[in-house]
């Protein structure tokens, strides 16, 4: 009986009950509640290495930027392959794969 009355001490004390229920709120009813912060923690994990991998990419397509400006032949190849370029004694034949035999 005696452990009773202390545990309702205890649950009578304003400051607690305030306590208990601002933790209870900032943890599951508050817009930034613990799991909101979970989820744009998770967010901001996949958006750094997004960031990452573009500055790679950045990077190598720089790199090869500055290939196809200082070599010739690299530059010959590349307009050849990506935009069917050709010189004046040469004919093009595109192999084009139809869709329909592959059914």
């Amino acid at each position: 009986m005696k452990s009773l009355k202390r545990i309702f001490s205890i649950l009578k004390n304003k400051y607690l009950l305030t306590l208990v229920g601002a933790a209870v709120w900032l943890l599951f009813f508050d817009r930034n509640d613990v799991f909101s912060q979970y989820d744009r923690h998770h967010e901001v994990k996949k958006l750094q290495a997004e960031v990452s991998y573009y500055k790679n990419e950045i990077e190598a397509n720089q790199n090869a930027g500055v290939e196809l400006q200082s070599n010739p032949k690299l530059l010959e190849k590349f307009g050849r392959e990506h935009y069917l370029m050709k010189r004046d004694n040469e004919e093009i034949y595109l192999l084009v794969e139809d869709s329909l035999e592959k059914k």
